[in-house]
Order: structure tokens, then C-alpha cells, then sequence
């Protein structure tokens, strides 16, 4: 083959190196999203946990709150001593004067067959029953005036020592100095269980009973009244003025820096802590004013202007939210601004605006600081009549339980926080209800 030949055959193209791919961080950016997913899911798993403990160490507590330690006893209701004249119908002083302590002690140590002689005996036997029983016996006569002079099985309440070592909230076993209950008084309550005659009731009076320094006759009831006619007052007082102001602010107000001015300071006053709201109250209503220290109606009004800016600034939401081709048409058809805004605004806004109101009265009703400085940390035990008497409210009660040194109140301030987070849950789901069932999509 000659040179002109080989020089006229084809040669192969020179292979050339593929150019490097240019890294435009697609697996940074893939690993900062998984990260930031990782960091997310933690997030919430550590929540989730804080918030099973909370509900744990709470519901573990306080379920045994709901469950009281009762006696049955079969009480002679002597004449001598519940009706000493022999009227037959004595007043309420005379029956509040009578020595229901000794019939409760005779009817226990009859119970157990103790020797009425044995003093020693009688006291340990006694001592088992709540010092209530002086109220609990009263309330018995009074409705029945003829028990006196006869023999009635009745349920008392026994003494919270007696309660918590039926709960098992201490160690029953340990040596007997170095427990509440002595060697004859587990035997005494041993006895009572094998007979039928003690036994552990669900505890209507955690929800009827007033405040009182004996754990086992304490209850909420004062407490849920005046937290009733707290939300009441809460209600009437900020709604019709949260929505007023709310309808001027977002429909007729003139856009200038005053009205600035206004909006930019109700949303600062939602952010202030509610204990300002307490150092007003007590400046404006109870000093100046002169209105009763611990009523409700001073913590109705001090709870109604820490909700006021709450409940304002979700109608002007919900106001907001409402088309304005709805304002349009309804002008066009000739309505005047008021009748547009009464008559087809404010219909379409009314679910965001109870919404708003539902989740403003649950923030006070777990309110405590503001209620503390107004005096709300009263003793009451009886209960309030109208909104000027003293109460307390559901977290005024907590708090007050919780400072207390004996062990029962521990179980009875936890079985009251969870009667709030019912209660406040509730409210919450009653809203989610509402916004769900009225919620119009535009």
C-alpha cells in the first residue's frame, strides 16, 4: 500500500474527555432537608412527650380524687342530744349546737364492739372518722326531722388519714411509729372492709363542697360557681363591646394615624402579661371603685379586659375574611352601610367571631395571677349567692391546694386540674365544632 493510499483513508476522530459535571450542591441540599425534616419530627416527638408525662403525672395523681373513703355506721340519733328540749321540731341553732361527733363516736364503737370503757380504744375507733360529721350528721336530721329518737344506716366520710391509707398512699407496713395509723386502727379498718361497712365512693363532694382545711370534706363547688359567674360576666361585658369595636375599627373607622394608633396598641395589649391586668383591677375597681375584694364580679371585669383584645382582634379576622364582593353587591342593590354590615357581614363573620370569643373565655377561665391580686385566695366555704359574695375560681383553688402541707390535698389539687382540662378542653372542641359547621369557603 502506498503513502498516497494510506493518506486517503479515513483516520478516527480524536476521543475527547466528557466535561466534569458541575456540583450545584444537590446532595447538601438534600441532606439540609433531611436534617431539617429530622429536627422537625424531634420537635414534636419531644412535645408529645412533655405532654404524655404532664397528662400522666397529673391523671396518675388525681384519678383517686373522684373516689372517697366512706363508712357506714348505724347511727341512734338520740333525742337527749339532737333535740334536748323535746320539741319535736327543733330550729337550725339548736340542731347546729347538738354533739354529732359523740353520736358518730357511740355508733363506731358499737360497730366494732368496742368496750365503752376502753378509752383508749374508743379514741383510735373515733379518730377514724372525718371531723365533718358534725356537718354531715346536721344536714341528715335536718332533712328528716323524724330520724330523732331512731337508729338510720348512714354513709360518712372518714378521715383523710384513713382515705390516703386505703389509697395506698403510704406504706402500711413500715413499723408503727413511723406511719399515721396505728397497729389497732389497720386492724379497726380491716374489720370495717371484711363487714361491708367501708368501702371507697365515687366523691360527689369533690364537686359540691366548699373550701376547708379538712382534705376530705374539701371541694370545688365554690370554686365552679365563681368560675360561672366569672365566664358570665366575662361574656356579657367583652362580646358586645369586642364586636363594636371590632365593626368601627374594620368598617367604618376613617384609615388614619390615630386609627393606627388604636390597632397597633390592642394588639400590644393582647401580648401583656395578665398580671398588669391584676395591678389595674385592683387600682381601678377595688381601690377607686370600692366594688367587694374577692367577689366575682371584680374578676369578671378584671378577666373581661384581658380577653377584650383577644376576642377584637379574631372578629376583625373574621370580618376580614368576608368577601368584599358581598359589601359590593349589597351596596348595589341599594343597602345602606349599615344595613351591608348588619344584615350580611356580620352573619357571615358570626362563626369566626364566636370562635374567637369560645377560645378568649377559655384563656380566662385558666387564668390565676390577675384573680391572686384581687383578693381571690379567700377561705369560702359557703356558697356565693350573686356576683358581689366572695368566691374563688377552679385555678385559684388549685393554686390554694397546692401550698397545702398534707398529703390528701396533693390528690385533690391534681383531680382539680384535671376538672379544668376537661373543662378547657371541652370549650376548645366546642369551637372547632362551630368554626367546622359554619365555615363558609369562598
Amino acid at each position: 500500500m502506498t503513502d498516497a493510499t494510506l493518506r486517503s483513508l479515513p483516520t478516527a476522530a480524536p476521543t475527547s474527555a466528557a466535561p466534569p459535571r458541575r456540583d450545584i450542591g444537590l446532595k447538601r441540599r438534600y441532606g439540609a432537608e433531611r436534617r431539617f425534616k429530622a429536627y422537625g419530627i424531634a420537635a414534636v416527638g419531644t412535645g408529645l412527650f412533655f405532654l404524655c408525662w404532664l397528662l400522666y403525672t397529673v391523671i396518675s395523681q388525681g384519678y383517686t380524687a373522684f373516689w372517697q373513703t366512706e363508712i357506714r355506721l348505724p347511727i341512734t340519733f338520740a333525742a337527749n342530744i339532737v333535740d334536748p328540749r323535746g320539741t319535736g321540731n327543733p330550729d337550725m341553732a339548736t340542731l347546729q349546737r347538738a354533739n354529732y361527733p359523740k353520736l358518730a363516736q357511740d355508733a363506731i364503737v358499737a360497730k366494732l364492739g368496742i368496750d365503752p370503757a376502753d378509752r383508749g380504744a374508743a379514741r383510735d375507733a373515733a379518730a377514724l372518722v372525718s371531723a365533718n360529721v358534725r356537718a354531715e350528721l346536721r344536714d341528715v336530721v335536718a332533712s328528716d326531722l323524724t330520724l330523732i329518737g331512731k337508729t338510720q344506716e348512714v354513709w360518712i366520710l372518714a378521715n383523710s388519714v384513713v382515705d390516703s391509707g386505703v389509697k395506698g398512699q403510704f406504706d402500711l407496713s413500715v413499723e408503727e411509729s413511723r406511719r399515721p395509723l396505728n397497729d389497732r386502727q389497720l386492724g379497726y379498718i380491716q374489720q370495717l372492709e371484711q363487714d361491708g361497712a367501708l368501702e371507697q365512693r365515687f366523691n360527689w363532694g369533690l364537686f359540691t363542697f366548699g373550701n376547708s382545711s379538712r382534705a376530705e370534706a374539701a371541694g370545688l363547688g365554690v370554686a365552679l360557681i365563681g368560675s360561672a359567674w366569672m365566664m358570665l360576666i366575662v361574656l356579657v361585658v367583652s362580646l358586645p363591646i369586642g364586636v363594636a369595636a371590632s365593626i368601627y375599627l374594620e368598617e367604618f373607622a376613617p384609615k388614619n394615624k390615630f386609627t393606627d394608633f388604636i390597632e397597633v396598641n390592642i394588639n400590644n395589649l393582647a401580648a401583656v402579661p395578665s398580671i398588669v391586668y391584676g395591678l389595674l383591677g385592683l387600682a381601678v375597681f377595688i381601690n377607686y371603685m370600692s366594688l367587694p375584694r374577692s367577689s366575682a364580679l371584680v374578676g369578671g371585669l378584671v378577666l373581661s379586659l384581658m380577653t377584650l383584645p383577644t376576642i377584637i382582634i379574631a372578629t376583625r379576622a373574621a370580618l376580614k375574611a368576608v368577601p368584599p364582593s358581598i359589601r359590593a353587591a349589597a351596596l348595589g342593590l341599594g343597602a345602606s352601610k349599615n344595613q351591608m354590615v348588619f344584615h350580611h357581614v356580620l352573619p357571615l363573620a358570626m362563626p369566626g367571631i364566636l370562635t374567637g370569643t369560645i377560645i378568649g373565655l377559655a384563656h380566662a377561665l385558666g387564668e390565676t395571677a390577675p384573680l391572686l391580686l384581687i383578693g381571690m385566695v379567700a377561705f369560702v366555704a359557703d356558697y356565693p349567692a350573686t356576683p358581689l359574695d366572695a368566691s374563688t375560681a377552679l385555678p385559684v383553688q388549685i393554686y390554694m391546694w397546692a401550698n397545702e402541707a398534707e398529703r390528701a390535698f396533693v390528690e385533690r389539687s391534681s383531680g382539680a386540674i384535671i376538672v379544668l382540662l376537661i373543662f378547657l378542653a371541652l370549650m376548645n372542641f366546642f369551637a372547632i365544632i362551630l368554626r367546622r359547621r359554619f365555615e363558609r369557603r369562598w
